[in-house]
């Protein structure tokens, strides 16, 4: 029995949003800003109680908010036409015929063995009648606003939005239900439904849901004990669960023993106390006599009597001497281990059948490592789910929200859900298994396979990533941060070095990331190289020469749907933008100006002695443009042959044979443009050198293009 999918109607940025879930752990990743915490909140709201207070007018999403504004203002419709306005939270559960289902037999809508499905739905809705009060006490409130208006200078009305914000509850109601719903799908169908709140049906016992903040209380600061007060709360669950009873009665017994000798001791203490108490006397003799004893109680002795320790070779420190990243780690730990027992409730309970544990970025505050060794332990000790000694076992079903790349890529793919932003009000949540089935159906299986293994060991901070440069080689790799500093220092506005921009190294192969980055939608920069040849032999040669006619670059072919030299050529920036869209015919890439993915090459440009020149490589670009800081002897190039180095200066050679002939070494020479660069009298840095057009025109695209 698990939860098999999640759907959130209305919250925050959540405007039509669904999620599976795997049966263990489901990973959900993506940018800033992209619900992952509304996701949290949500369930909190819902399944943490029945307050409706929890809930405020800021937690409705905007176009609720708009969808509201306009029934109030609009005639009241009839009852039967009118679908209550509010935020939902749909829980598809999926058993099996092996499961256990007393608990579900009571929100059970159909009886059929074949159907496995049951959907919940939990609503903060405005009914029918809510509406009409509200319609009607705002008309009242406007009356009273205009009178302020109207007797009060500078005074501005309140709209309708204020009117909620103080009057939520009033009109909102909370909602539990079961919906009758189809048995392939899930899918409410409409013909049924059980009221949970009316027929007074509790889910305690098929639902229990905890979580894990990212704002936790772990620090450094002296005399915190976060993590000694921890400490009590596993005890008192380990207690309440019956387990480890042999050590919970030795303890018992020391603390009782130490009661008997305390007392003792109390006795002398407070003697001329208990002595003046006795002089009072009563209505017998002996009324007034008191004793103080010793009555350790186990609970509260660890809450303020523990302290976690860590050892440094002969040496223990207390718990507030570490780093804020391993306390962290700790903290976490113990706040499962706690939950863990939560889950597995008191011995004279049962667990509830679905189990669902939400932590929310443990990445805090711990470097890499760390966060590898989190990710790589957490699944083993979740994996256990929730075992109990009486054999009363059940599943754990995890849902850990995280920021760090380094987590992503120790995950099995198929666990991540991408989330995405698609508007100002909306967001969705992508399963990564889609991506493979696109893959799978294009016959790209390899490709896949290969994206799969990069993105795990190089590159899962994509995820993250809110603009993508894709590259050729290690020379762009190198240089062009340099670059985009160049054009940072040019203008201010928005600089590139600020934005959220993942730099990928993919050779010749950005067409096998094309399906993953419209996958997730990511602005996407592809700096490549025009790699001009003939037309039969397809053998390398200049742009000029009369025998170019075509390109050997495929991902040029692919993205935009031409290898002819002519073509390529003649293209504006606008027509190297590209976009795919469900109407693309084949789901291909087409032209288009508001495409997320622009491609550049080399363009025929001027250098600094006025000479014009169409370069087919990057290095080709940067020696036409850059003649004089090549020929400069003060600078130093070890890394290009030295006699077509000397023949470059002295103008034996041209641009083109240069390129072609005198690299030793890609890396080490765009190591050694920066180690030539010089900073100018106005603190402008690598001034004695400047950025082919082509890549210059592709990182201005880049900062300007809007996420």
């Amino acid at each position: 029995m698990k939860i098999d999918k999640v759907f959130i109607k209305n919250y925050r940025l959540l405007r039509d949003f669904y999620i599976d879930l795997e049966d263990d752990l489901s990973l959900i990743v993506g940018k800033n800003n992209t619900g992952k915490t509304s996701l949290l909140t949500a369930l909190d709201r819902f399944l943490a109680g029945s307050d409706r207070n929890k809930f405020s007018f800021d937690d409705f999403n905007l176009d609720l908010k708009s969808e509201i504004k306009t029934q109030v203002e609009s005639v009241l419709p009839d009852k039967d036409k009118y679908t209550p306005l509010g935020i939902r939270l749909n829980l598809l559960i999926r058993y099996a015929e092996s499961d256990n289902l007393a608990n579900l037999s009571r929100i059970m809508t159909d009886l059929d063995p074949d159907h496995y499905f049951i959907n919940l739905e939990f609503g903060l809705l405005l009914e029918h009648a809510s509406l009409k009060q509200l319609k009607s006490d705002y008309a009242e409130f406007e009356i009273n606003e205009m009178e302020k208006v109207a007797n009060r200078e500078g005074y501005q009305a309140r709209d309708l939005f204020y009117f909620l914000h103080s009057n939520l509850v009033d009109y909102f109601k909370l909602s539990r239900k079961s919906l009758s719903c189809s048995k392939t799908t899930g899918q409410p169908d409409g013909k049924s439904f059980i009221d949970l709140i009316s027929e007074n049906i509790s889910l305690k016992d098929v639902i229990q849901f905890r979580f894990i903040s990212a704002r936790r209380d772990v620090t450094n600061k002296e005399q915190n004990s976060t993590l000694s007060l921890q400490t009590s709360r596993i005890y008192e669950k380990t207690e309440a669960t019956d387990e480890q009873n042999e050590h919970i009665a030795n303890f018992k017994d020391a603390l009782g023993d130490t009661d008997l000798a305390l007392t003792k001791v109390y006795d002398k203490l407070f003697k001329e106390t208990v002595d003046k108490v006795s002089k009072f006397g009563g209505i017998a003799e002996g009324d007034s006599k008191i004793s103080i004893n010793s009555t350790l109680q186990h609970r509260d002795l660890l809450k303020g009597n523990t302290t976690v320790m860590y050892s440094h070779g002969e040496h223990s420190f207390p718990e507030y001497y570490n780093g804020l990243g391993y306390m962290n780690l700790i903290s976490i730990i113990f706040e499962i281990e706690i939950l863990l027992k939560e889950f597995k409730r008191t011995k004279h309970e049962v667990p509830a059948d679905i189990n669902l544990l939400f932590i929310e970025e443990p990445e805090a505050h711990t470097h890499p490592q760390m966060q590898y060794v989190f990710i790589n332990n957490i699944k083993g000790l979740l994996k256990e789910g929730i075992k109990r000694e009486d054999g009363a076992n059940r599943n754990l079903q995890t849902v850990i929200t995280t920021h760090s790349s380094h987590i992503a890529s120790e995950s099995d793919f198929n666990d991540i859900r991408y989330l995405k932003k698609v508007s100002d009000t909306s967001v969705i949540a992508k399963n990564l298994m889609a991506l493979e089935s696109e893959y799978d159906s294009a016959g790209e299986e390899e490709n896949y396979r290969f994206l799969k293994q990069y993105l795990t060991l190089n590159k899962s901070e994509l995820f993250f990533a809110d603009k993508a440069i894709l590259i050729e080689g290690d020379t762009e790799r190198i240089i062009l941060p340099a670059m985009m500093k160049k054009i940072d220092q040019a203008e201010s506005e928005s600089p590139l070095l600020s934005q959220n921009i993942s730099i990928v190294e993919v050779g010749a192969y950005s067409h096998v990331f094309e399906r993953f980055i419209d996958f997730i939608g990511l602005k996407t920069l592809i700096i490549t190289d025009i790699d001009s040849a003939e037309n039969k032999s397809k053998k390398a040669c200049e742009v000029s020469d009369p025998k170019a006619k075509l390109s050997t670059n495929y991902s040029l072919k692919f993205f935009l749907n031409t290898d002819s030299l002519a073509e390529l050529i003649g293209f504006n920036l606008d027509q190297k933008r590209v976009e795919k869209t469900e109407e693309t015919e084949g789901k291909k890439w087409k032209v288009s100006s508001t495409g997320n993915v622009q491609l550049v090459f080399q363009t025929q440009e001027a250098n600094e002695a006025g000479e014009e020149y169409h370069a087919r490589s990057f290095e080709d670009a940067f020696f036409h443009v850059n003649k004089a800081f090549i020929k400069d002897t003060n600078n130093k190039f070890d890394s290009l042959t030295q006699k077509h180095l000397k023949s470059f200066r002295n103008d034996e050679i041209d641009v083109y044979e240069f390129a072609e002939k005198a690299i030793g070494s890609k890396p080490s020479f765009a190591i050694e443009i920066l180690l030539n660069s010089k900073t100018d009298s106005t603190g402008i840095e690598f001034s004695n050198w400047v950025i082919p057009a082509y890549i210059k025109e592709g990182l201005t695209w880049l900062r300007d293009v809007k996420v």
